[in-house]
Order: C-alpha cells, then structure tokens, then sequence
C-alpha cells in the first residue's frame, strides 16, 4: 500500500496566489535550498530580526549540514541607501571587526562589495556582501568558511530565484538529515517552524517534519501557546508515515487528550486518525471515523459572519494571529485564511479520504462521487486559487488515475498519474514526494508492460534519492516493482545487477553504516591540524544532540533536586553550538573536508575492490519480496530469493530457539534445526550461477532478520544433512553431534559487511598507529558481600533487582582472565597489559587517556544486551567492576562511544554484543539515527569509538568445554599476517570436527563486522 503524503500546510495559514512554476519567486517562499550541488545549504525566513527596520524588510538564516547553529543571515532592505554595516549591525549577536569595502567580482551580478571582517570574540573571518537593485538593499553575511554558501545566496535573492551552483564547505558527514532539521527549525520562531514543518511533510520528508515538530513540542512544554494537541497530532503523523504504528497511536491519543474542543485541532487529529488507519490498512476503521459527525463550534461559523462584516474581536484576533501572522509576512500575500477556511480545507481532505477508502474497497463510483465532492470544496476557498493544497490536488488527481486504471481505462489512467507527478512538482521540485509520484507512474508503466519506460523512470527516481537526504524511508515502500522488474531482467540485461547495486543502497541501513562512514572519514584525515578540528567537531556535534535529548526529555517535568536549572542547560547548549559551528568554519580551510563522498558505491567500484576469490553478497528487503546481489571481481549476479521476509524472520527465530533460549531463568540449548538451515541456504545460495565453490572470502552484507544470524552455520551440501538425519532415526544416538556437516564458514572465511560504501572505506583506510600490540579487559571484582558462581555463559538471565536495574549478583559470576592472559602471550612480555579487578571499573577506563595506544582491545566479560524486565528500556553495556564517584559497573553504549580508541580490531567476547540498541540508548550518546538494527547496539559504539573492526557474539556465547576461550586463542595464536577471519576460521573447525562442541552454539556466535581479510596480529 502506498503511503499517504497527506497532511496540512501552510494552505490552513495563508492564501497564495499563483507563481508559474518555472520562475519561482523566493520572495514568496519562507526559505529555499542554496545552489543545486554540493554540501545541503538553506535559506531559512525569519519574520523579526533586530536589524529589520520596516514591514517591508525581510530576511533568512543561512544553515548547513553538519553546522550545529546558522552559519550566516541574508536580508532585503526596503531602503537600498542604507550602509550595509549599519543596517545589519543590530541583528548581530557578536561585534564584528570590518575593513573597507571593495567590488567583488561574483558571476551574474554587477556592482557588488564585500567587507572583510572579523568576529571580535571568536576570533574567526567573516564576510559581507552588498549590492543595491531597484531601490532595496541586498545583503548576505556569514563565517568565511561559508562563502561559496554566502556567494550564492546573495545571487539567489537578488535575482529572486533560485542561483544554480555547488555549495563547497566543509562536511563531516557526522550529522544526519533528521540532526539537520533540527538545526533548521532551531533557527525559527514557532510560526515559522510549524510552517516549515508542514511543508516538509508534504514534500515527504516526514524524518525532518517530525524533528520540527519534536522541537515545537519541546517548546510547547516551556512556554505553552495552546497548540500541544496539533504538534502532537503531526508527530502521530510522522511515526505513522514512518510505519512506526504503536508510537503513533500513542501520540494521536495524547492528542486527542490535549485537544480543549477547537474545532480545527479537532478535525486535524480526526484525519490523521484515518490516515493513520489507512496506513495499516484498517479501511473500515477508517471510514466508520471519517462518517463519524463534527460538531461546529460556535466561534467557528462567527468567525467567519464576523470577518465577512469587518468586525474583528480580541479572541478572533488572537487565534487569526497566531495561525497566519508570521506565514503571511514570509509570502509577502495579506490574504489569510480564516478558521472557517481552515474547516474547509480539512472537511475536503476528509472527503478526499473517504474517496481512497472506497477505492480500496473497489467501490469505484463511490470513491469518484467523493473525490469529486472533495474538489469542489476546495473550488470554494478563493476560487481554487490556494496553490499550497497542490499535495491534495495532487492526491485526488492519484486516486482518479488508480480508478481508471481499474476500469480499464488505461490512457486515462496514465494521464492521470502524469498531471499528479507534475502538480506535485511544480510546488514540491526536489522532494521524497515528488519521487513517490514519479515512482507511482513507474509502477503502472511496469503493470502496462511499458518495461523501458518504467525502468528509466525508475533510474531517475534511484538517481535522485542518492542525492536527496532523508530520501531512504519515502523510497522503502515505492521500489518493489522496480526491484521485481531488474530481477526479471537479470538474466538478459548486464545492466540489471548494476542498478539493482545502486537502488538498494538508497534503502534505511543500520546505523552502524554511518557512524563506520564518519571513522574511515576521520582516518583519512590524517594527523594535521585538520584532522584534530575534523574530530573535535564530530564530538561536538554528538555532545550536542546528546544535551539537547536531555532537555528535550526535562521539559514539563519538575526540576531534580541540585540539578542545574534549564536555562543553565540552554545556554551550555548555544556555547557548544557556537563552538561547533565555528569549528565547521575553520574545517572550510581543508578541501580534503569539502569533497562529498558518494553514498552510493556503483558495482564496478565494487569489482575493482574485490580480489580474486572473494565475492560481496548483497541481501535486500523491498516490502515484501526478498533480492539479492552477488558480486565477485569478474560477474555479478542479481535475484529474486524464494522467501519473503515474514518466512526469513521465522526461519532466524526458529534455528536461534534451537541454539539458545531462556526457559524459567535457565539457557536451553536444543538439536539445531539443520534442516530449515539447509532450505534457508539454498534459497540464498542456490540461485547463484556457477555456486561459490571457488569463493574463500564472502562478504555478506545482511538485511531484515539475517542481521541477526551469522551465516557460517547453513549447511552447503544435502549428503550431510541426510546422513545426520538418518543417524538420529536411532533413538540412543546423539541429536547434538554435528560433525561431517559442510558448514558455510568451514570451507571460506565470512566478513559482516553493513553497506558497500561502508566496505569500501574500512578496506581502503590505513591501519592503527599505536605502539602497543594488546589490551585485554575483563574479570570484575564482585561487590563486597556478594559470593561468586559459575556462569556457564557471558549473559544475563536474573530478573530481580529493584526497578529496571540488574540485581547485584549478576556481579559475582565474573568471567575468568585466562583467556585474555593466554592472548597477551602471544604478543610477547611486553606485547601488551590485561587489566582486571577492581582495575577493570567503568570509571577507571573512561579516566584513561591512553586507550588509542593499543592496537587490539579485547574484553572478556558479561555483556548486557536485553533489559532486565520486559518493561524496561534495553541500554546496551559490558559489566565492569564498580568504581568510585557515580560508577553504576557497566559500561554503557555512550561511554563507550566515548572513549578515544585507534584500533585495528575490539574483540567482545560477551554475550550478544551484535544485537541492536534501543533509540533511547542511542540519542543518550548523541546520535540521530538508528538503533533499531541488529549490529547498532554495542559494535556501533566499538566503531563509533575507534574501532576498524569488531568482532561480536550474536548469542551468548559459552565457557562449557573451553569452548570461547579455545576460539580466541585460535585468532591469536595464528602466524603474524593471517586474516582474522582465517584465523577464526581454523578455531571454528576444530569446534565443528570435536562431538561434544560440534553444535552451532558453540562455534558459530561470532560475527566479524568489518574487513575479515585485515590481520589481528601483524606482521610488524
């Protein structure tokens, strides 16, 4: 089902007038993006500044990825005799230091003068451009590490469109496009943030809608204005166009709750309710709550009788205001809707729904009865000349299509999808939504069998996500079709693979991919003081979302005892925020951090990068089919796999049930499922032409459940299986021996990959510098009073405690230090140092300063993955020792991420350290993205940290028969230079050939997460 790009915009706060697309006017946008390439600059409305001298004046704040505060202003002067310096001076925070103008050359315009300037206090360059046309003054001011972004800007609003050209500035691909919107709508006052907000839903962008309307809502818990209820009803919105079902019925109830009975909040919430309905394909939920009846409040429909006669009161007053005030001064348009318009317009987009539910019932004749109702009251609002209802326009135009393709009608029906595709263009270019109507049409050019047409349809929406931040969650549900297209066409298109390569790297990847993407950008900088700025910022810019969760999180909720007071936090935030930005500016002086790496690695790239016998299997989740790519440096292979993604999460759950499971408080271990494990190899592998006999390096780059389950343990031959099978019919013989099965991982090494462009980088950076070979972390001290035991496994299993906290005696099963003293062994006497006791405290090694010395980190420890409680928030951490001060004896994900490592390889012996984290543990460290993926828990940290590559358990892993111990004795104890994953690979098959640790349990848990081919012990 398609998702719904429905939702209000400005259309419920001004009235525009028409602009013809192909010259848009700016002056009537409340912001637009700067240039057309490069790094993502934007020009935000602002309706006050201190500098503006008369309603005629206008202005925007100039914000860049990756810049945690804008970067720079422009401003449009009523007066064009004013001295730029002057003008502008009272809309500065901090004093600048300027010599004399001079003319500056800057394409397309004439007569331009620039100021060179300094920021008194930060002791940073900065720039201000003028020119004066038509009687108004231009000017763009800003840091001087922004002034491609300055340059183009004073083009764009000089000429009053859009100036073409790229935006070269330092980026350090730290942020995120949600992290961005943040930043955008932090630049905004409320009027113009809820603005800005609706639009972007419109456009599709619903990430960056929800981050504007986190931000309203955070300020809504500070300084209330009445408008709790809509926020809350838009972030529902959001999570439901976002799938993220649950979250948004929560939002939409807390909505529904705040809403004190206005009339518009009301109808808002009633049809995101069925949007939300619709989503899930709930049709009758949904129209039984589109028939239920509104009631029209009074103030409503004397609104609107008093507007008609001229007679404006203080409460009409006040709503009217603060619906349209700030809206209407951006556009430069007096006309505002009224709140009986704004009914209006939510009763026709209600009708509008009504119509998509009867089309998806197959009511035809009724679903074309209501969309046409739905126009002509939007016909009724000022003529129909409200272009921001374009999304609906474009919508009901959708729907009409979808009903004539239905009918048969199927000219009708491709007209149709094209005027929608273009009606959504002219008001939303460069957006997810206009990508989905593009998509749309593909869809049924593919169902027409219009093949090439649907395909170079389809390369041009691919082409665009790449480029398009925030693009990943609009394009997961539009690309089926063409996934299932390119499979059809494998076998007779060389080109197939290629784009199928590219399209499914514009798909939501674990966030460990980006935070993989920042290191090996970090490492490439090298030693310079360039680098020490990249890292610094970096740092900076996860400290700062990480304060602005925690104020997020404090607003409305009665202050701590002794915690610091919020307006402490506020302005710790805009210092960090300055201070950041600043950094970025200096950053601007390196072109090295002005190159944008592609995300997107093509398949040839891939090839190059391959050697012989390795092979990069790609697995990819469209909706509800499951694709794959297989690459090796000669061929590539693109397919269809025979199980849906529902079967493939059964399949893990059923073969993980029969490793390990938790039944009342104790780990059971069962006979494995070999034979739902040789079905999920062969739909995997069978397709592959040729097979991957001669490969003895896969790179296997997992997706959906198979983040979850390393792939070493499917078996490649039938004989095996069948031998196994027969032997088993004897009742006294024993169901867990497993030797003289053909195990994926016993005939090749296997590498975790979490995107080709991730890939590339980890192989290509160099390795770590650090003098010291070794350090091995583990065996806690138990607390005082606390007996010790035997634990059988590196996890958890109590449930007591008090709250969401372990219980105490989960402290005394600490892990035994043999295994990481027989790894320091083999690095010689003064190879390394193993740190255990009362050492090996949380505190103790965040204090340390001298982590980025060693080269290999090795923790031999209980690691905590899952919550102790259902109800509890799962916070990923490794068990240390307590320490003094506020030592809680974890380390936890944010610690973690942390710590300053530079090392070739983290070895988590523990238990389950490749799961995922909660969102919660996430945005606690800072980050904006992921933590809902396998592999974001603590190996992102491990990587976010420093680490080149991580080595993780996806279960916990087991002390019975030496088992882990001998495994990681095998990785070291291998001949300097030989590849991890050969080194594993000869502890792996010893385990496979001995009975009693010839079940997967024991030998198959670790998964090495970066370039398997990379030594853990080297040569020098």
């Amino acid at each position: 089902m398609k998702r719904f790009l429905i939702a209000l915009t400005g259309a419920l706060l001004v009235a525009s007038a028409g602009i013809a697309a192909s010259t848009p006017r700016l002056s009537a946008e409340p912001g637009f993006r700067i240039g057309n390439a490069g790094v993502l600059c934007t020009a935000q409305g602002k309706s006050s500044d201190g500098a503006f001298r008369s309603m005629f004046d206008r202005g925007y704040a100039i914000v860049c990825r990756d810049a945690a505060s804008a970067v720079g202003k422009l401003y449009v002067f009523a007066d064009a005799k004013l001295s730029a310096l002057d003008a502008t001076a009272p809309g500065r925070n901090d004093a600048i230091t300027c010599a004399d103008a001079r003319d500056e050359a800057l394409d397309g315009l004439s007569h331009v003068r620039l100021h060179l300037c300094t920021l008194n206090a930060a002791k940073l360059p900065y720039r201000l451009y003028s020119v004066s046309r038509g009687g108004k003054l231009y000017v763009a001011e800003g840091l001087a590490g922004y002034d491609s972004a300055l340059r183009l800007a004073l083009k764009s609003i000089v000429l009053d469109r859009p100036a073409l050209g790229e935006v070269q500035v330092a980026i350090t691909t730290a942020g995120d496009p949600a992290a961005f919107a943040r930043v955008q709508a932090g630049t905004l006052d409320p009027d113009e943030a809820l603005a800005a907000a609706y639009g972007r839903n419109n456009s599709g962008s619903y990430a960056e809608a929800a981050e504007f309307f986190d931000i309203l809502t955070e300020r809504e818990a500070m300084a209330a204005t009445g408008r709790r209820g809509e926020y809350l009803a838009n972030q529902g919105l959001q999570q439901s166009n976002l799938r993220n079902f649950a979250e948004a019925e929560s939002l939409l109830d807390q909505a529904a709750k705040d809403n004190a009975g206005d009339p518009v909040t009301g109808r808002l919430i009633r049809n995101y309710r069925a949007i939300h309905l619709l989503n899930q394909r709930d049709i009758k939920g949904a129209l039984k709550l589109l028939d239920q009846p509104m009631e029209r409040a009074a103030t409503e429909t004397q609104g609107a009788v008093s507007i008609a006669r001229g007679e404006i009161g203080a409460p009409l007053a006040q709503q009217i205001n603060r619906d349209a005030g700030a809206a209407a001064t951006l556009s430069g348009i007096d006309s505002r809707l009224t709140p009986g318009e704004r009914v209006i317009v939510l009763d026709a987009q209600a009708t509008e729904l009504r119509g998509v539910a009867f089309r998806l019932e197959h009511r035809y004749d009724e679903a074309a009865s209501q969309l046409a109702a739905a126009q002509r009251i939007l016909g009724s609002i000022r003529g129909g000349r409200l272009a921001s209802t374009a999304w609906l326009r474009s919508e009901v135009g959708a729907e009409y299509a979808a009903i004539a393709e239905a009918q048969g009608d199927y000219g009708k029906a491709e007209a149709g999808f094209t005027d929608s595709m273009n009606a959504i263009g002219t008001e939303y270019p460069d957006s997810a939504a206009l990508l989905s109507a593009k998509a749309r049409l593909a869809a049924f050019l593919y169902r027409r069998g219009a093949i090439d047409r649907s395909a170079a349809l389809y390369r041009d929406v691919v082409a665009q996500g790449e480029t398009l931040p925030g693009s990943s969650a609009a394009l997961a549900t539009l690309l089926n079709p063409y996934f299932e297209l390119l499979a059809r066409r494998a076998s007779s298109d060389a080109g197939a693979a290629a784009d199928m390569f590219a399209a499914s790297q514009t798909l939501l990847r674990p966030g460990v991919a980006q935070t993989q993407a920042v290191f090996a950008r970090e490492l490439s900088a090298g030693d310079d003081e360039g680098a020490r700025l990249f890292r610094e910022s970096v740092t900076l810019s996860r400290e700062i979302s990480r304060l602005r969760t925690e104020i997020a999180r404090a607003a409305g909720q009665p202050a701590e005892e002794g915690a610091p007071p919020a307006s402490a936090k506020a302005d710790a935030l805009n210092a960090l925020e300055s201070s950041q930005t600043a950094l970025q500016a200096k950053l601007g002086a390196y072109p090295r951090f002005r190159v944008i790496d592609p995300a997107v690695l093509s398949l040839s790239a891939m090839q190059r990068l391959l050697r012989d016998g390795e092979a990069y299997y790609k697995l990819t989740i469209v909706g509800t089919r499951t694709y794959a790519i297989f690459v090796t440096s000669k061929r590539a292979q693109a397919f269809e796999v025979a199980i849906t993604p529902a079967a493939l999460t059964q399949t893990v759950a059923k073969l993980r049930d029969s490793i390990t499971m938790i039944e009342a408080d104790q780990r059971i271990t069962y006979p494995f499922e070999l034979a739902a494990a040789r079905a999920l190899y062969r739909a995997l592998f069978d397709p592959i032409e040729g097979g991957i006999g001669a490969i003895d390096h896969l790179i296997f780059d997992p997706d959906g459940a198979l983040l979850q389950l390393p792939v070493n343990l499917l078996p490649t031959e039938q004989a095996g299986v069948d031998a196994y099978l027969a032997r088993i019919a004897d009742p006294d013989a024993d169901q867990f021996d497993f030797t003289g099965i053909a195990w994926l991982g016993r005939g090749r090494n296997i590498s975790t990959a979490v995107s080709p462009r991730a890939f590339a980088d980890l192989r290509a950076i160099s390795p770590a510098r650090g003098k010291q070979a070794y350090l091995g972390l583990g065996e806690n001290a138990a607390p005082a009073g606390i007996p010790l035991q035997r634990s059988a496994t590196r996890g958890m299993t109590s449930s007591g405690g008090e709250g969401c906290d372990w219980p105490l005696t989960e402290w005394g099963k600490p892990i035994s230090a043999l295994e990481l003293r027989k790894a320091q062994g083999f690095f010689g006497q003064a190879g390394g140092e193993v740190v255990t006791g009362t050492a090996f405290s949380d505190t103790a090694l965040i204090a340390r300063r001298d982590l980025a010395d060693y080269r290999v980190l090795h923790f031999a420890t209980h690691g905590l993955v899952t919550a102790p409680r259902p109800e509890c928030p799962a916070r990923p951490a490794l068990l240390t020792s307590f320490g003094g001060g506020a030592s809680d004896g974890l380390l936890s994900f944010k610690e973690i991420y942390g710590l300053r490592l530079d090392a070739d390889a983290v070895i988590l012996s523990a238990c389950d350290t490749a799961g995922a984290a909660s969102m919660d543990a996430t945005r606690e460290a800072g980050l904006g993205t992921g933590g809902d993926f396998a592999l974001d828990g603590l190996v992102r940290a491990f990587v976010g940290a420093g680490g080149r590559l991580v080595v993780a358990s996806h279960w916990p892993i087991p002390d019975d028969f030496q088992a882990t111990e001998r495994l990681v004795s095998a990785m070291f104890s291998a001949a300097p230079g030989t590849p991890i994953a050969s080194a594993l690979r000869i502890g792996q098959q010893q385990l496979m050939d001995a009975p009693e640790t010839s079940h997967p349990y024991y030998w198959s848990a670790f998964a090495i997460v970066g370039d398997g081919s990379k030594p853990l012990v080297r040569t020098d």
